[in-house]
């Protein structure tokens, strides 16, 4: 989704007017002390002691915060709360916000606000502590939602109906007359979600998570399962069918499958490295979609907008988040798309071009091939391994920025956590700039915060420690090429050579890009003996990310050559290569070497490459002939 697209839709979103009906919750966090408090004197237990504590909305009160920070011409609530201090601090919040809560009801009895009380020691959840699960509604208050419903639909340009906390519709009676004024406004918009009654309404638009999505079909299916993408559109086909209203399918990192009356369509995940929550993502998507429609978007790109807020959400730890409109600006701008995630985690989906190992990730007819006259490559894992084994010296580089003085006398359990934090990192932000990983670096320490601010080094600081680590190791591998000890094929990977040197043979120009610092980059390529064959250039890190960038490389590479993207293929083993590329309309082939034996393939890099947008996957360049083939048959 284009910037001007997202700023455009954020200005129609202005005029819309919206209501929600459901149940109104608040979050509650309370940050405890480990080490508790006294021991009571009456009791002889240690009681518990809370360091800080806050208050957030949940629930459709999250819906309404959402919709709120993206500023429709107005916000209507219809629900309940009880007459205690929870609900006169939700009424307080919810009035802060400029919201209409003339049909928010206060229940005298038999009605506790609902409350999650969400304890964390040390930053793990402990059992939630929740008020309201044994509420019950008056006739007389049902009959007051149903007033509020209905002038809803009378008045607002879409209404959000939101059930999550079990049996908070307790009424049969209330259904279906809902269900009643649903067909007498047929024509209204309105915006379906509900964990338990899914089955039970009629005439709307849905959103659904896949589980969810399973379940109305009337199949069994476990919180933990993984529905493929073609039951998935089998569900969702069924469930329009029954409705011929849109539907929406959530389906966590694999993005939003949506069924209109044009068919099926795709808005994919976005590829996040930071440490996730998904608390008060599904609402976040709820409230952006619903403005969306309300706006006369359409459900495709209103998929689209929902998704790129809900990544906005999922990055903010220990809250029920919300996406303002300079975030999501943010996000999509620069946006890490997940492609194929299906083919990506599951191999045994995987189609070869005939009598190779070279797989094909998309149809050949739609591969952008035949037409090449530019290729770029990325260095370390593409072509040369004289950095294999980095993720190991990077390793402990962060545990000792993140431990600092404690490194030595940390306990077991903190060292194992510092170390599964480090680990999950470096996988996920395999092939990016290096600098880019030491600001990463820099949040974890400050996040984790067991170094004192003062002590905390800027990204380049930890870059200068990691980088003279690694070279100690490069300069080892540098000197035993220089003595004869090993030579050339000992540190790069196969066929890779003889393929640059095939493709300057046709005219093709050459580019390399690595997020390897420049000198550092130019010194190997010269060592390996192949730096003469980039014609078009070397390009690697400056230290100033914003001109680091390998995207800014293949956009230089297409405006100085006055090129459309299919006469540039991109050859790499990261994603911060293809994905620039795919977008560019480049072919993007992916290189899932291991690197430890130089050939064959690495499962873990091809996942990583197929989600980045790879057409192509080869375990290394020992099929150069098919792949040279295939690149330029239609030539």
């Amino acid at each position: 989704m284009e910037p001007q697209q997202i700023k455009s839709i954020l200005n129609r979103i202005r005029g819309v007017k919206v209501t929600v009906y459901g149940d109104f919750c608040l979050d509650a966090y309370w940050i405890m002390n480990p080490d508790g408090s006294e021991v009571s004197v009456e009791t002889g237990l240690r009681a518990e002691a809370v360091d800080r504590h806050y208050y957030s909305l949940g629930g459709a009160s999250n819906i309404v915060h959402n919709l709120s920070v993206l500023q429709p011409a107005e916000i209507r609530v219809i629900g309940v709360v009880g007459d205690d201090i929870f609900g006169r601090e939700l009424m307080m919040q919810l009035e802060q916000l400029g919201v209409n809560t003339e049909y928010l009801l206060v229940q005298q009895e038999s009605f506790l606000t609902y409350t999650f009380v969400k304890r964390y020691v040390q930053d793990q959840e402990q059992p939630r502590i929740d008020f309201g699960f044994v509420n019950g509604r008056s006739p007389e208050t049902d009959r007051l939602l149903l007033v509020g419903l209905r002038s809803a639909l009378a008045s607002s340009d879409v209404v959000i109906f939101n059930q999550q906390v079990p049996g908070s519709i307790p009424n049969d009676s209330f259904i279906e007359k809902a269900n009643a004024l649903f067909v007498e406004f047929q024509d209204k918009i309105v915006l379906f979600d509900s964990r338990h009654y899914g089955k039970r309404f009629r005439n709307v638009y849905r959103k659904a998570n896949d589980i969810e999505a399973a379940r109305l079909c009337r199949v069994d299916a476990g919180k933990d399962d993984v529905i493929t993408l073609a039951d998935v559109q089998g569900y969702a086909r069924q469930l329009y069918d029954q409705s011929r209203k849109p539907l929406f399918i959530t389906r966590g990192p694999r993005g939003i499958l949506t069924v209109d009356r044009e068919g099926i369509h795709h808005a994919p995940g976005v590829q996040l490295l930071k440490k996730l929550d998904p608390v008060g993502a599904g609402d976040t998507t709820l409230s952006a979609l619903a403005l969306c429609l309300g706006a006369g978007i359409d459900p495709p790109n209103a998929a689209r907008f929902a998704n790129l807020a809900a990544a906005v959400t999922v990055q903010k730890l220990f809250q029920t988040g919300t996406a303002s409109p300079k975030e999501i600006l943010v996000i999509g701008e620069n946006a890490d798309y997940i492609y194929q995630p299906e083919l990506a985690e599951d191999i045994r989906q995987a189609r070869y071009v005939t009598d190779t190992e070279i797989e094909l990730c998309c149809n050949l007819e739609s591969m952008p091939i035949g037409r090449i006259k530019h290729a770029l490559f990325d260095h370390d894992g593409t072509i040369s391994t004289l950095r294999q084994g980095w993720e190991a010296i990077m390793e402990p580089v962060m545990i000792r920025a993140i431990l600092g003085d404690v490194y030595e006398r940390a306990d077991e359990t903190l060292y194992h956590k510092v170390r599964n934090r480090v680990r999950d990192y470096i996988d996920k932000s395999t092939g990016i700039q290096t600098i880019v990983q030491m600001q990463a670096l820099v949040e974890l320490v400050r996040e984790l915060g067991i170094v004192p601010a003062d002590q905390i080094l800027d990204a380049p600081g930890y870059k200068q420690i990691f980088n003279e680590a690694l070279m100690q190791m490069v300069r080892r591998r540098i000197d035993k090429l220089k003595k004869g000890q090993l030579d050339v094929m000992d540190f790069t990977i196969k066929g890779a050579v003889a393929f640059l040197h095939t493709l300057r043979e046709r005219g093709v120009r050459l580019y390399l890009a690595s997020g390897t610092d420049h000198a550092d980059v130019v010194e190997e390529a010269k060592v390996l003996g192949y730096a003469d064959l980039f014609d078009g250039g070397i390009y690697g890190s400056v230290g100033d990310v914003a001109r680091d960038s390998k995207k800014l490389v293949i956009e230089s590479i297409l405006h100085d050559n006055q090129l459309g993207g299919s006469e540039l293929v991109v050859f790499g083993d990261g994603p911060v290569e293809l994905r620039p590329c795919r977008r560019a309309g480049g072919l993007a082939v992916g290189i899932a070497s291991d690197e430890i034996r130089r050939h064959g393939l690495h499962p873990e890099k091809r996942t990583r490459l197929i989600k980045a947008g790879a057409h192509l996957i080869c375990p290394d360049f020992s099929e150069s002939g098919s792949l040279h083939n295939l690149l330029f048959e239609r030539d």
